[in-house]
């Protein structure tokens, strides 16, 4: 250091001070990360043997009942018939192999524990997926399983509070949840404001949700946006959809299987497969679910909803 310098020099240099202080260091963030509502709001019913069997009544099994007769008439005789092939909902699996040097958790564990980081993150990303797979898989996906009758398409393109109504006829005993893409959501924010009709919102799981007729819309990005916006006007479109939850009231149920082997969360489980030549230690992530719609209107869509429709409105 220059000797002018440490003559004029009255106390510490900051940049020197700070060789000897602690840096406080926050836990990795990672954008990706959503609030998952759709996972914490879904009952999760517990399964054995990794199968769930949905058992319903026969199609048009008539079942034979008499009401308002008096005296000694003969009753009706009846039974419940039974579908013969029910379906089976098997589990689905989401793994992946978290690798972590032994040189890294020997030496660089404090203040942050780096196994129990990549385990958090790990675990993160495998239930960003596990969202993903209960809307769009498939085989169990809910967009998939809604019935051909229930499937709606919106009055003109955007969604309307009439086009949310019309579902609220398919899916009217006890509906528990509107979901929707933050876009959709928006558009039909944009319809209730040109009618004058802001809907009204209420807090579930510490956060405000928009509603409409008291039932909470709930966003998911895992909805896809298909199409693209250009300047003639708007391409994007996706669906939304209207479900009753809960065993109970025959709607739409998450499967899990709690209690597997070295289980860190019900139905998520972390084994060690040991460490290989490299020193490198490898532990397997593993997470088993399913989802299941136990009647046909317990699940509709509005399909092919507009996104980029706005409104001019009159300047005063």
């Amino acid at each position: 250091m220059d000797n002018d310098l440490l003559d004029s020099q009255c106390s510490v240099a900051t940049q020197a001070a700070r060789n000897l202080a602690t840096t406080t260091k926050s836990l990795v963030m990672m954008g990706k990360i959503t609030p998952r509502w759709i996972l914490q709001l879904l009952p999760w019913v517990p399964v054995t043997a990794g199968t769930y069997r949905v058992n319903r009544t026969k199609a048009g099994h008539k079942i034979s009942i008499q009401a308002g007769h008096q005296g000694e008439c003969p009753l009706p005789e009846t039974f419940i018939d039974y579908v013969e092939h029910p379906r089976e909902y098997p589990m689905s699996v989401v793994q992946t192999i978290i690798k972590v040097h032994t040189r890294v958790t020997d030496l660089y564990n404090d203040p942050i524990n780096q196994m129990e980081e990549q385990v958090r993150l790990t675990v993160e990303a495998i239930k960003e997926k596990q969202e993903w797979e209960l809307i769009n898989s498939r085989e169990f996906g809910l967009l998939h399983e809604v019935a051909p009758a229930m499937r709606l398409q919106p009055r003109y393109g955007p969604p309307t509070p009439d086009d949310l109504d019309e579902l609220l006829t398919g899916v009217w005993k006890k509906p528990a949840l509107f979901l929707a893409h933050p876009k959709a959501i928006a558009a039909f924010g944009r319809e209730c404001t040109r009618r004058g009709v802001p809907p009204a919102t209420v807090n579930l799981l510490g956060s405000p949700f928009l509603t409409w007729r008291g039932v909470p819309i709930v966003p998911c990005n895992k909805l896809p946006v298909s199409g693209n916006a250009n300047c003639n006007g708007s391409s994007l479109t996706t669906s939304i959809l209207l479900m009753r939850l809960g065993e109970k009231e025959q709607g739409v149920i998450g499967l899990h299987q709690p209690g597997i082997p070295d289980e860190i969360a019900p139905s998520l489980s972390l084994r060690r497969m040991g460490i290989d030549c490299r020193a490198i230690a490898s532990y397997l992530l593993t997470l088993y679910f399913s989802a299941a719609v136990l009647t046909t209107d317990a699940l509709a869509s509005l399909e092919n909803v507009e996104l980029d429709y706005y409104h001019d409105y009159p300047e005063y």
